[in-house]
């Protein structure tokens, strides 16, 4: 098979030649490129410019904000919070316990076999049929992954994709809960939709991890002394987490590909850092979360367009990622466009391909590798049937919780 390289070039010359000024499908706004930094009438900082972005996620004096935390601030004192609310030494100690699950080396020993397994499986069922939703293929595939890693394995029923979707897809109110009808249906569904993920997927596979404890998540939040209740809130976490951020990507990204010849055979022929450095820069351009919240815990000083400016203590922090992903004093020319391969800004610490998709700092997603991973190894397997075709392209609608895109209906189809 002919190995296809990417020359890391100039994001002015960048190896496909295009023709208009952005490849963007999944953006709600266009945001500013000349306000790095500003507050809005509500009191919200809103922060743009990728070197302010990581400047606040790296910093010590501000906790995380979005996915809800404010509700896990109520949790009762007794009850350990999930690792995505963790903050200071608590959070650094178990990042660091838990980081053996997500490791390069661990990801490709312990997971790729099974991944190829898991795509197999599933592109031969979308075989048979000739046609899918490819939001619910991409979902099966993300599900099983994070389920292995997380050590969700003993599910009493099959089916556990599904009662993942039914109560991460809801969107939650920001404002709080109020009294009204459609609340309390809503809340009553997800109280039910959780009793049965936790019934059928998350007990019987702590169950099984006390007789015989393993080597995944589960495991080690038991012998962390949690209980029934924090191991399932941290399942909804890693659930958010890996599962549904991993379904988008592949589903975007497979959107690009069958749009574009060359980047089919760039993923067909080419070697893997290749590959790998493609789909990097098509999460740069579609960062399936596209907003990040930080409290400011004290005054935050962050220097922007060579002025020191002071976010107050108590501040809610609004980062952009969509638009820190195109600050061009960073990647260069044309940041709209998928320029696999451009050359970012000389800086300390290295930008990375996908620049801030995966976040940064404390907080900074773990499981990268396995997402790539992943989405290579399922990407592949579908493109390599023969009259694959988009039948349908994907309506696209917004998760508020996640400040992320939604990819649904996107059908395929074998000629």
């Amino acid at each position: 098979m002919q190995t296809l390289t990417i020359k890391q070039t100039p994001a002015s010359s960048c190896p496909v030649n295009l023709h208009h000024n952005s490849q963007q499908r999944t953006t709600p706004v266009i945001e500013p490129t000349d306000c790095p930094v500003e507050q809005d009438a509500f009191g919200v900082w809103h922060v743009r410019g990728y070197a302010e972005v990581q400047a606040v996620l790296r910093s010590e004096n501000v906790r995380q904000a979005g996915f809800q935390a404010e509700m896990m601030n109520k949790l009762p004192s007794y009850m350990n919070p999930p690792i995505l609310f963790l903050e200071g030494k608590a959070h650094h100690e178990q990042r660091r316990q838990t980081a053996r699950f997500f490791t390069p080396r661990t990801t490709d020993a312990q997971y790729r076999q099974m991944m190829q397994a898991y795509a197999e499986e599933i592109v031969a069922e979308f075989q048979r049929r000739k046609r899918a939703d490819l939001s619910q293929l991409s979902l099966k595939m993300a599900v099983r992954v994070a389920a292995q890693v997380v050590g969700l394995t003993n599910s009493r029923l099959p089916g556990m994709h599904g009662r993942i979707d039914r109560f991460l897809s809801r969107n939650y109110s920001q404002a709080g809960f109020t009294w009204s009808l459609a609340q309390i249906k809503s809340f009553v569904g997800t109280q039910i939709d959780l009793a049965r993920f936790f019934l059928l997927d998350v007990h019987p596979a702590i169950q099984s991890r006390r007789r015989a404890p393993q080597e995944d998540v589960i495991s080690h939040l038991l012998a962390s002394g949690y209980s029934n209740t924090e191991i399932l809130t941290e399942c909804i976490t890693y659930g958010a987490a890996g599962m549904v951020t991993t379904r988008e990507f592949i589903s975007v990204a497979l959107w690009h590909i069958l749009e574009n010849p060359e980047y089919r055979q760039l993923m067909l022929g080419a070697d893997e850092p290749t590959r790998y450095t493609f789909l990097h820069e098509l999460l740069r351009l579609e960062p399936v979360v596209g907003r990040l919240y930080r409290r400011a815990t004290a005054d935050l000083s962050i220097e922007s367009n060579g002025q020191q400016m002071v976010i107050p203590a108590g501040a809610l922090i609004d980062l952009h990622v969509y638009a820190a992903n195109s600050d061009e004093t960073i990647v260069g020319e044309r940041p709209l466009q998928i320029c696999p391969g451009r050359k970012m800004a000389e800086r300390q610490p290295k930008v990375p391909e996908f620049v801030l998709s995966f976040g940064d700092g404390a907080h900074r997603c773990p499981g990268a590798y396995v997402a790539i991973q992943e989405t290579d190894i399922f990407l592949r397997r579908l493109l390599n049937l023969k009259g694959l075709r988009l039948a349908q392209p994907p309506t696209v609608s917004y998760n508020d919780t996640v400040k992320g895109y939604e990819l649904r209906n996107f059908i395929i189809s074998l000629e």
